[in-house]
């Protein structure tokens, strides 16, 4: 049967029914469900006269609205044209979570083995891909994933989706079930599904008749299923977005920044636990009283890692002489009225100095830094920890004594568009710190380099390069690098920020992101990463290249984009 007549004029409503602002705000417009890209050439011109009538509709009642189509199979090159061309509001791309096909196979009993399994390896998710590659990639353009009751999808399936664009997830009202009270709900696994979408800060539609008089329990168990799920946190609104790693040895930071990492309940008490483990490693019991340990803090800040010193010493009833070395002149205020106030009885001494250019009035048997970024070595450790090495007895201890970071191939739709709105020139080459939260990993992250303290090589090299591969788990693209570190403070107490050993309950670091060009790849091909970081007498870089399965630019030649200052 053909869509109606494109010319009909009369709409089922006026413009009037709403307000102008409740136009915007309040309805999302469900284009016809017609084939723009149809084989058939009449109904193809039908169907595309449709839904113009249909989006001028749309235009015509919202300024900045929302319109959304069904993704009806793999050719969409049409479509794609359609939108392109459309720029006013957002188009939600309503795409089945798994092949539609499958449903119809309940109802069949001449189906054949090998038809079922032609069907479960049609995979939605790729026309999808197809269209987001034919429209460029435009931010406007998000997904609504439809739910269906004859298929449920694998984890790995669900997996990938967090790493798009989610706008909705569409739930049909014949998932609920009746349970025990005579309530509507959905089967634990339809929740544990869902849930991960509404972490991801996806909105919810129930797909039913009018006429359902369930709706209202549909709604309440959304409600419930929402507040269950949603992951609510202080730093929420650094989700997904892009920040400039910081500089640390160049720059002097601002209280603000101070301040955040302070407010960490876990990386200090490890810090602590640290400098306590050091402390009766070097001292006896019979030597406590008498034995004086001398400890250097290396960038002193607001004085944490100071305050970390003085708990060692107080719990493991240590002598100790702590020197507190920063060149931050603002932080220096800080510290100094610290002493005054907090400190007047401990053996504590303050230089506003480099610790590279530092001389000190006696060398250390315990260095105590916090220089590491998020990606272990961004913020330049192994320079200054190199050049404090003269601060140090032959015996001495470094807190920390090695970092190293690692890479992740990953997928990441959102933080992809946010890359594409920074300034053209350096978009692709720059390292990004951001707290990547709409992301699928394509493969678990694999060490780098490895950075060990103190380095008493005679020759210090501090450049790196190496090749890294990993394995596709299913068809995807990658949009970037996922960027890592851990970090041996002492002995067996570590700080990680690696997806696969996370510190629990610790946020001072965020990882990185080290973009690349979009690139399809698929189930059982093997990504092949190369890293370098580079030294030269002002600054330090990094530059990374997709080498497999197709080879892509080089990033970041010669620091052109972002480097660290040395």
């Amino acid at each position: 049967m053909l869509p109606m007549d494109p010319s009909e004029a009369d709409p089922t409503y006026p413009a009037t029914v709403l307000k102008a602002d409740e136009w915007n705000t309040r309805v999302i417009f469900q284009l016809s469900d017609v084939d723009v890209d149809s084989p058939n050439a009449k109904l193809r011109e039908y169907s595309k006269a449709m839904m113009l009538r249909d989006i001028t509709w749309a235009e015509h009642l919202q300024l900045n609205g929302c319109v959304m189509v069904r993704l009806r199979g793999p050719k969409n090159d049409n479509l794609a044209e359609i939108i392109k061309k459309r720029t006013k509001g957002h188009w939600f791309i309503q795409v089945p979570i798994t092949n539609p096909e499958m449903a119809t196979f309940e109802h069949r009993k001449d189906a054949t083995e090998a038809e079922i399994a032609k069907a479960q390896k049609v995979d939605p998710w790729s026309w999808w891909n197809s269209l987001r590659f034919a429209t460029n990639h435009d931010e406007k353009i998000k997904v609504v994933l439809e739910l269906n009751d004859s298929d449920r999808p694998s984890r790995e399936t669900v997996r990938r989706w967090l790493g798009e664009s989610i706008e909705a997830v569409i739930i049909p009202s014949s998932l609920f079930v009746l349970n025990r009270s005579n309530y509507y709900v959905l089967q634990k696994e339809w929740q544990i599904i869902i849930g991960h979408f509404i972490s991801m800060r996806a909105k919810i539609i129930i797909s039913t008749n009018p006429t359902d008089k369930a709706i209202s329990q549909y709604a309440d168990y959304a409600r419930k299923l929402i507040k269950d799920n949603t992951d609510a946190h202080n730093l929420e609104r650094y989700e997904n977005m892009l920040e400039t790693p910081l500089q640390p040895l160049f720059d002097n930071l601002d209280t603000h920044t101070y301040e955040i990492f302070e407010i960490d309940p876990v990386k200090y008490k490890l810090y602590q636990d640290a400098i306590q483990q050091a402390l009766l490693d070097r001292v006896s019991d019979e030597e406590a009283k008498t034995k004086l340990t001398v400890i250097m803090v290396l960038g002193g800040g607001r004085g944490p890692l100071a305050r970390a010193a003085f708990n060692a010493a107080e719990i493991t009833k240590r002598k100790v002489r702590v020197y507190i070395i920063e060149k931050n002149p603002s932080a220096i205020r800080t510290l100094s009225n610290m002493v005054k106030t907090l400190w007047s009885n401990k053996d504590v001494h303050i230089f506003s100095k480099d610790m590279r250019d530092f001389a000190p009035p006696e060398l250390a048997d315990i260095l105590v830094s916090e220089l590491l970024g998020s990606f272990g070595d961004n913020e330049l450790s192994p320079e200054c920890l190199d050049g404090a090495l003269k601060l140090l007895k032959d015996d001495g201890i470094s807190i920390p004594c090695k970092s190293t970071s690692y890479i992740n191939p990953i997928m990441s739709a959102v933080v992809h568009n946010n890359v594409c709105q920074a300034p053209a020139a350096t978009a692709f080459n720059c390292g990004y710190v951001v707290l990547l939260k709409n992301v699928y990993d394509i493969d678990e992250p694999k060490a780098l380099f490895e950075f060990k303290h103190p380095n008493r090589d005679k020759v210090v090299d501090n450049t790196r390069y190496k090749e890294l591969s990993f394995k596709v788990q299913k068809d995807c693209v990658i949009h970037g690098i996922g960027g890592y570190f851990d970090t041996v403070l002492y002995k067996d107490i570590i700080l990680s920020i690696n997806p696969l050993t996370h510190t629990q309950g610790m946020f001072s670091w965020f990882p990185m992101f080290f973009p690349t060009q979009p690139h399809t790849v698929l189930t059982g091909d093997t990504i092949s990463i190369k890293f370098w970081r580079c030294v030269d007498p002002d600054k330090v870089w990094y530059e990374w290249q997709l080498s497999a399965p197709v080879e892509g630019e080089r990033h970041n030649v010669d620091g052109a984009g972002y480097n660290m200052r040395l």
